[in-house]
């Protein structure tokens, strides 16, 4: 039975789903199919030394996570196109003596969005979160198609490298940045939110930003997972909001990564139905 090692680097991850979501699909390809999770918070040490150190273990791969995916980047010897593309990587393959870093979370988010709002209107969409996970959904947003992408961070600069890299890729008119205090006109204006920060995971609760803004007609799509259903997601709900949930991206990023990982096709709707049952346990 061919064996595998792979590994989760991140911050506050020792709750994550992925080993199990990994582990049960390998069960289901007769692999024997080991995932740790390698928190940083517990582990010490930065996500170069975890490489480094998964590399000298014998680890086939690792996903990476919040708030390591563009930090990893200067560790790896190799990126796939899209990885160097959005400058965020969340699975790491290692190729012989190289680490080859891919992002196959855009295309989970691409596919999750396709599948939960798949008729929603888009010329004019607000993203909050710039970071390796924002880069990868702003991504995945222009690329289905949305008319115009407006980025907001809490670091000012980054949305603004964000917007100008995807104003470059996609045309200037697409992406553009704006400040927090702008978010009010924005969202008024706006056919949908994208959510790509950590707040309303487990360890960062709450909203980001006050429910108030959120009206009928605006569709939020949240890339939070743990819980299924966020502050965020509840309060949309409740304001009559169309809503998408991290569920999605998840298991489709997931299952992209264990097809890097292992070269089999999983199987996506098995792998949600198994979400859904980790998630209710």
């Amino acid at each position: 039975m061919k064996s595998y090692l792979i590994g989760l680097i991140g911050s506050g991850i020792t709750t994550s789903l992925s080993p199990a979501l990994h582990e049960d699909e390998a069960v289901h390809h007769g692999l024997h199919y080991v995932y740790r999770v390698l928190d940083t918070d517990v582990l010490g040490g930065d996500v170069g030394e975890l490489v480094r150190t998964a590399r000298r273990m014998g680890y086939d791969g690792l996903n990476i996570t919040h708030p390591c995916k563009q930090a990893v980047i200067p560790h790896l010897d190799e990126l796939s196109a899209d990885a160097a593309t959005l400058g965020a990587v969340n699975t790491v393959v290692f190729d012989g003596d190289r680490a080859v870093g891919h992002n196959t979370d855009w295309t989970g988010f691409a596919e999750s969005f396709a599948r939960g709002l798949p008729d929603a209107p888009a010329r004019r969409v607000v993203q909050l979160g710039a970071g390796g996970a924002g880069a990868a959904v702003a991504h995945a947003l222009l690329t289905l198609g949305a008319d115009r992408l407006t980025v907001v961070d809490a670091e000012p600069e980054r949305a603004a490298r964000l917007a100008t890299g995807l104003a470059g890729r996609f045309g200037a008119g697409r992406a553009r940045c704006a400040a927090r205090d702008d978010l009010p006109r924005l969202l008024a204006d706006a056919d949908g939110l994208a959510h790509a920060t950590p707040v309303g995971m487990e360890r960062h609760p709450g909203l980001p930003f006050p429910a108030e803004l959120l009206r009928p007609g605006l569709w939020v799509a949240d890339i939070v997972y743990r819980p299924l259903e966020t502050e965020l997601l509840r309060q949309a709900r409740a304001a009559g909001c169309r809503t998408l949930d991290g569920g999605g991206m998840v298991v489709f990023q997931a299952a992209h990564a264990f097809r890097l990982f292992t070269g089999r096709a999983p199987d996506a709707e098995r792998m949600l139905a198994h979400l859904v049952d980790l998630v209710a346990a």
